[in-house]
């Protein structure tokens, strides 16, 4: 087999190990620093809605979520069954089975399946973008060591949290809670600007959100099925409205194809 013939049939490697451990664990840093404040937060509120510091803490060890963790407190507190649970987290963390299945297209095929178990857990929204940015493709070394950082500052600041909501005074604590607020603001309101689309469906799951809290007649149902229901049609509604329309192909990008399929039909003739 010639050169060129390898070039174009070479599996994809990933270079020599799809990525270190070290390097991965720097740039799981600044996530883990991150998640620090946000799951203090969480640990406050889960001692303020009655939960023990090894419940909270052992919440974050196995969830590593925070819009789910945060809307499973409300569920708890409102005494809601397991169904209701389920239910409010398969449709809160659902995005991550669609950035599961993009992050599987970048890992280096030598990863094993158990291997790609172990680091779905670990994915995130801020894990998942770090790890899509690199160039080569990534190995499980790589993504365990992106992994670390994050998993630790989620269960320690957890754990910081909730041992601080214990000792702290009602007021502090009510006052340190409305922190989760400030976050979520931040995320969606600099979207909102950018585009109508984020903008209505964030108007259409506030206003539905008021009706099921003020309207009588949907005041009884539980705050989980209520979030279920708001997400379900503002983003119905969302999909409906602002369709993302297919990028027609480009003269360069058919070029690009093109030139591909010819290389290999090249290399092929070189075999």
């Amino acid at each position: 087999m010639t050169e060129a013939g390898q070039g174009s049939f070479a599996p994809r490697t990933g270079g020599t190990a799809g990525g270190s451990f070290t390097k991965g664990l720097r740039n799981g840093l600044p996530i883990g620093l991150g998640y620090l404040s946000v799951s203090f937060t969480f640990g406050i509120m889960a001692v303020a809605q009655g939960l023990p510091v090894w419940a909270a803490v052992l919440i974050s060890m196995t969830n590593l979520t925070s819009a789910g963790q945060f809307q499973g407190l409300d569920v708890i507190a409102a005494g809601g069954g397991l169904v209701e649970m389920a239910l409010t987290q398969l449709v809160i963390n659902l995005r991550y089975a669609l950035m599961s299945l993009s992050l599987s297209q970048k890992l280096d095929r030598r990863v094993t399946p158990a291997d790609r178990l172990g680091i779905s857990f670990f994915n995130t929204d801020e894990i998942f973008a770090v790890a899509s940015s690199q160039i080569d493709p990534i190995g499980r070394r790589f993504c365990y060591g992106l992994a670390v950082a994050p998993y630790i500052g989620w269960t320690g600041g957890t754990a910081l949290g909730a041992l601080a909501g214990s000792l702290l005074p009602a007021s502090v604590r009510s006052a340190l809670g409305i922190a989760i607020y400030g976050m979520f603001l931040a995320i969606f309101i600099p979207a909102a600007k950018k585009s109508r689309a984020v903008l209505a469906v964030v108007l259409t799951a506030v206003a539905l959100s008021c009706v099921f809290r003020w309207v009588p007649l949907f005041r009884g149902l539980s705050g989980g099925f209520a979030v279920i229901l708001c997400t379900v049609i503002a983003a119905a509604l969302g999909a409906v409205l602002f369709p993302v329309r297919d990028r027609p192909a480009e003269a360069g990008d058919k070029g690009a194809d093109e030139g591909s399929g010819q290389g290999l039909r090249e290399g092929g003739r070189t075999l």
